[in-house]
């Protein structure tokens, strides 16, 4: 009897102590939760933010750092003189960017990225600009009756099929300008290739905009980007204006910290230029520009440079050497749509290139939609395939192991080639696409992880 009591207590008293052991530890991990914080320190590691069951937390967490920019951005928008802007900017990009330094990815110069500073709204423009683009028609009388004519009307209708996060902004609003650095430098993007107009000039549907570069340069050198130039095919573009526009810049931005210059296989430092459509001028008179016999020759100037042409077709290649340009990008984010941009011919245009002293630049890019401004179009249309589209072409442009890559685009809404963060949005006639199950910021997530994969295997190509 006496043994079966000692036994009995033994029991009780061995219950009792594991029951409070097992209070204890859920207390310990109830504490523990309770301190995890919502976001690791280092950030999110790349690919669970793609999950979509991660996606609800990911979008509240943005929709707050949203409503904080959006107070901070209120004291600027009473701002309206563009010159106050510069001058503020240039004063503020002066602070110290240590920390920001640390906490983004470095840049990778050698991926260069086309950005658009065409947008503009009632704010800080006085009217929408561009968001408000026309309905193109098409150019057979026929086909362009079946479809709507016209313009958008923002800012719940505009000229895109998807929707910018930052809504239909101003390219002048510095809260605008600083925000698109940061998401170029977080895909660590190393350079902006931005669309140039001479002074007074501008596309048929935007207003000029060089009264913007210093700014822009100012937020580039803040975020450690540098910044070159896209001319675009202004009115008249000819040798001798070419000549004059590219002494301009030079004389007027070349001494700015974030210009680029481009390191030669001979070790020269030249400034680089992309010239789109160079195709609708013939080789002879670039050849008077760019070859060292030409009249209005521009090399062995101070204002030498490295000048890229656009490729669509193939025999642009021969036209391309013959005008005396230095390299070839393909541009158009749609696989097939020129015998430049499609994938397949990259690897015999590198090719021609190489033999040739030809710098090679594919240009890749998330997808391709302008049904919102060409309504007629929807066979151009190449679908994002959540991200594979995009990887597909880096990988096409991997392959042919590329001194420098370009990303069409930052931010060309029109033709839906944007890698800006895009949020969802319905109105009462129009359902944007988005890209969900991912987070608005997929596509700088994307070419973040491409431009390190690049940078490595560019350090295997040189060994």
């Amino acid at each position: 009897i006496l043994n079966y009591d000692i036994m009995a207590r033994f029991r009780r008293r061995t219950c009792i102590i594991l029951l409070l052991f097992i209070l204890f530890i859920c207390s310990i991990m109830m504490a523990l939760k309770t301190l995890r914080p919502d976001r690791a320190g280092f950030g999110d590691p790349f690919g669970l933010g793609l999950l979509p069951e991660l996606q609800q937390r990911t979008v509240l967490l943005d929709s707050k750092q949203n409503l904080l920019n959006g107070a901070q951005g209120d004291t600027v928008t009473r701002v309206s003189n563009l010159h106050s802007i510069a001058i503020n900017t240039m004063k503020a990009s002066r602070s110290p960017v240590k920390k920001l330094e640390e906490e983004l990815s470095s840049p990778n110069y050698n991926f260069h990225i086309f950005y658009y500073t065409w947008y503009g709204n009632p704010q800080f423009d006085g009217k929408y600009i561009h968001w408000n683009h026309p309905l193109l028609p098409h150019w057979d009388p026929k086909i362009a009756n079946n479809y709507p004519k016209g313009r958008h009307n923002p800012p719940e209708d505009i000229g895109a099929n998807f929707y910018p996060e930052l809504g239909s902004y101003s390219s002048k609003d510095p809260t605008v300008i600083e925000a698109h650095m940061k998401q170029m430098r977080t895909a660590s993007t190393g350079v902006i290739v931005l669309s140039w107009y001479p002074p007074g000039m501008a596309d048929e549907n935007g207003e000029p905009t060089d009264d913007l570069v210093p700014v822009v340069l100012d937020y580039a050198h803040k975020y450690n980007l540098k910044v070159t130039f896209h001319i675009e095919p202004y009115k008249d573009r000819d040798d001798r204006s070419m000549y004059h526009n590219v002494k301009y810049i030079i004389d007027k931005y070349g001494s700015h910290p974030a210009f680029y210059r481009h390191k030669t296989s001979t070790g020269r430092l030249l400034p680089m230029f992309y010239v789109y459509d160079s195709y609708v001028t013939i080789p002879e008179i670039w050849a008077n520009l760019l070859t060292v016999s030409g009249s209005q020759s521009i090399r062995n100037t101070p204002y030498d440079a490295l000048f890229i042409a656009l490729l669509v077709e193939e025999r642009h290649k021969h036209d391309i050497h013959r005008s005396g340009f230095d390299g070839m990008y393909t541009y158009f984010a749609t696989n097939g749509f020129s015998y430049g941009s499609s994938h397949h011919n990259w690897a015999s245009l590198k090719a021609f290139c190489d033999s040739n002293n030809l710098m090679f630049i594919p240009s890749v890019g998330p997808g391709y939609i302008d049904t919102s401004i060409r309504p007629w179009n929807n066979h151009n249309t190449r679908n994002r395939v959540n991200g594979k589209y995009y990887e597909t072409a880096f990988n096409a442009a991997l392959l042919v192991r590329p001194e420098i890559i370009s990303i069409t685009s930052f931010n060309e809404w029109h033709e839906g080639t944007q890698i800006e963060k895009a949020v969802p949005k319905r109105t009462g006639q129009v359902v944007y696409l988005d890209y969900k199950p991912h987070k608005p910021n997929v596509y700088l997530e994307l070419t973040q992880k491409w431009s390190e994969k690049y940078r490595k295997e560019q350090e295997q190509w040189l060994m």
